[in-house]
């Protein structure tokens, strides 16, 4: 006799449930309630005795082992494993670390919290597949931020991750250990995820090239989310021919997520390399410097980065957008309320769209709320704000936030209609110092989200995005970012290799 796994309620639990939800019954309309629920519980049975609908895995693994000393220097890798892929594409011979939000079937993937710490997920991400298929070697998992909630490079439980240039410095977030790992020669490829500039940051404090594609262009099937609206997945790498030959193998629909909007065309970015940029348009945009944070050295750097653009071809002109120095305000409560509602009270997939829902992932993350004292304080601030908003004022403000969004898109559009990309600071500062494991709250707060200012709005507005090196201050790297029209992803890539080829950004210094 097969026995079922879901169990009807007994009366009191479904008097408390009611008592949630504001309703009062008496016992007799208790009881009739009760006994209706009887079909449903047994469609439900029947729903659990059917084979869930996921993807083959296709390559064969080794858990892998997590690394120690030496071996692990700068505490950016969690696991390190071999996967090979196939025996051609356009990816053999190249080794890639995937940023540790992204599921790899039989390898331990932890997220940077310690609530996680112990899943093994039971189905490859898209991209694992499409890189795999195009023959790279997977060689392990790298080192996030918890749940991927800060811009530095200090909160994930396994111990804060340092940046190559400088020890004791962060190596930005929440992608901390892929942008190390690439920073340090150990690896020439990483993915990287963004929801507020979670692959630009650290692509900018690490001195690496790191591109947020046109939202939807990758698919995120697979990668625990965050906000739908603002998930992203993209590649970092030590070169701009290898960011667009591994964007190429990565792009495109599969079916499965909800974030990509109908057919999506993708091209061969690595034909967009050589052709310089003499002719380009580029607005420089005034608002994207001199924030209260900013540091002057650095947007110094970046100025005299668009100049060496524009010696070398590219027409450069300033441009007001006032509209941006709002953006990462228009950003926080989509951010902040829907990770809340989706990632941590929707147990990361939440509800409301039709995709790959993993059931394992769910379930155990799900633990959190028993363990909720272990979470980093980045993400605490983060989910008592989004959890006062949505009791306070019902998401008023999320949703208010969502319709600036277009608002936010459209004032990016106007410029981009007459220029072929925007340019800014990808950050305000330079890589700082990591703060103690004992530090006030107020240094950790300030640590991981002092930066977001240019990076988070274009998570919203859903622009590609990437970050370049173009100098250094005081021996610390620079990041530009180029922004371009929706799935222009070529014209940034033409930009950043005539940029890269041309010009020795370790030259351009403060």
């Amino acid at each position: 006799m097969t026995l079922n796994t879901v169990k009807m309620p007994t009366p009191d639990a479904l008097r408390e449930i009611a008592r949630g939800l504001g309703m009062t019954f008496s016992n007799d309309d208790l009881a009739a309630h009760l006994t209706a629920f009887a079909s449903s519980i047994e469609a439900y049975n029947d729903i659990d005795k059917m084979t869930d609908e996921l993807p083959a895995v296709k390559y064969p693994r080794t858990p892998g082992y997590r690394p120690t000393g030496e071996e692990n220097r700068y505490g950016a890798w969690y696991v390190k494993t071999t996967i090979e892929g196939a025996s051609s594409g356009k990816l053999k011979g190249k080794s890639v670390v995937l940023k540790d939000n992204v599921l790899l079937a039989g390898v331990p993937m932890m997220n940077g919290a310690s609530t996680l710490e112990g899943y093994v997920p039971d189905v490859d991400a898209t991209i694992v597949t499409r890189l795999l298929d195009a023959g790279a070697t997977i060689v392990g998992k790298s080192v996030c931020e918890y749940f991927c909630f800060s811009g530095g490079s200090h909160t994930s439980s396994s111990g804060p991750v340092h940046n190559p240039h400088r020890m004791g410095y962060s190596a930005g977030g929440s992608s901390s250990g892929s942008a190390a790992l690439v920073a340090a020669g150990e690896v020439p490829m990483a993915i990287g995820g963004d929801q507020g500039g979670s692959i630009r940051m650290p692509a900018s404090y690490c001195g690496i090239y790191g591109m947020k594609p046109t939202h939807g262009l990758v698919p995120y099937t697979g990668i625990m989310p965050i906000e739908l609206t603002i998930d992203h997945t993209g590649p970092m790498t030590a070169t701009v021919e290898d960011n667009a030959l591994m964007l190429e193998v990565l792009a495109g629909p599969d079916g499965l997520d909800p974030r990509q909007y109908g057919p999506i065309e993708v091209p061969r970015y690595t034909d967009a390399l050589g052709k310089g940029v003499r002719g380009l348009k580029i607005a420089m945009v005034r608002e994207g410097f001199g924030h209260p944070q900013s540091q002057a050295e650095s947007d110094q750097i970046v100025r005299e980065a668009i100049k060496q653009l524009a010696n070398l071809g590219a027409e450069v002109e300033e441009v007001s957008i006032p509209l941006h120095r709002h953006g990462h305000n228009i950003w926080l409560p989509v951010a902040a309320e829907g990770a809340t509602m989706q990632m941590m009270h929707g147990n990361g997939f939440g509800f409301n769209w039709q995709g790959l829902y993993v059931n394992s992932l769910i379930d155990y993350h799900a633990n959190w709320r028993q363990r909720a004292d272990e979470i980093a304080d980045t993400l605490k601030n983060t989910m008592m704000l989004g959890e006062y908003m949505v009791r306070k004022h019902r998401g008023h403000y999320y949703a208010k936030a969502q319709n600036l969004v277009r608002r936010l898109r459209g004032a990016y559009d106007a410029v981009l209609a007459d220029y072929d990309l925007i340019a800014m600071p990808t950050l305000p500062l330079t890589a700082t110092p990591l703060p103690d494991a004992n530090a006030p709250i107020a240094e950790i707060l300030q640590r991981a989200f002092e930066m977001l200012s240019n990076t988070a709005p274009f998570d919203c507005t859903h622009h590609p995005a990437m970050s370049l090196p173009c100098g250094t201050v005081d021996g610390l790297p620079v990041g530009l970012m180029l922004v371009g029209k929706l799935y222009d992803e070529s014209t940034i890539y033409t930009a950043a290799h005539a940029f890269e080829q041309k010009i020795d950004w370790k030259g351009i210094t403060a």
